[in-house]
């Protein structure tokens, strides 16, 4: 019995991880699949992981998405279905605690490329919302219908970063003549004109 065991013994430790003999017709197809998962580097197994992370990762802004895509959203009906016929910002309940909110909204929800906070703002929570001076459809949800001007992040709930994008991006739509807008009343000083009134009377 003790050679029986020893020659068993000395052909398991001849296998080795490169020649590797099937023992039996179950572990054959286990052995065939083995070597081509060792030829992987570990860089790619990390590359993979990483990149299935940051596709399942619903906070991951790192993505940068092109404003046509944006202006098609806002045409699909997974936007209707998500906002209904109401502005992106209307359905937006800002989280805070104590009875008054404070009177500035957060600085930014996004931070080294994730979303850092439980509530973001209505722009930050939606990665199809892209802040361009060509996407007007949704420049003229932040605009007053009544003044012309752009609405208080107190009233949108938009973080400050976000609000400032948007300023630039309205005023960037101005100048290209994308949007609209009435030109401001100019008060003139008459007396460079006309003189003064006692210069007038003499």
């Amino acid at each position: 019995m003790l050679p029986l065991a020893r020659g068993i013994y000395s052909t398991l430790t001849q296998i080795t991880r490169n020649s590797r003999v099937s023992l039996h017709t179950a572990s054959a197809q286990h052995c065939k699949a083995e070597p081509a998962a060792e030829n992987e580097t570990p860089a790619e197994d990390e590359e993979g992981e990483n990149a299935k992370d940051s596709a399942s990762d619903p906070k991951d802004r790192k993505t940068v998405i092109p404003v046509e895509t944006s202006i098609r959203y806002l045409k699909s009906a997974a936007y209707k279905t998500t906002y209904g016929d109401e502005f992106v910002w209307t359905q937006y309940r800002r989280n805070h605690k104590g009875m008054f909110a404070p009177r500035k909204t957060r600085k930014t929800c996004i931070r080294q490329g994730k979303i850092s906070t439980g509530n973001p703002c209505p722009i930050c929570r939606d990665e199809y919302l892209v802040l361009d001076y060509r996407n007007t459809e949704l420049l003229k949800q932040f605009i007053s219908p009544y003044s012309g001007q752009v609405l208080s992040y107190s009233k949108t709930g938009l973080c400050q970063k976000s609000h400032l994008r948007l300023t630039v991006a309205v005023e960037q739509a101005r100048d290209c003549g994308l949007i609209t807008y009435d030109v401001p009343f100019r008060e003139y000083d008459y007396s460079e004109y006309y003189g003064k009134k006692e210069d007038s009377k003499q």
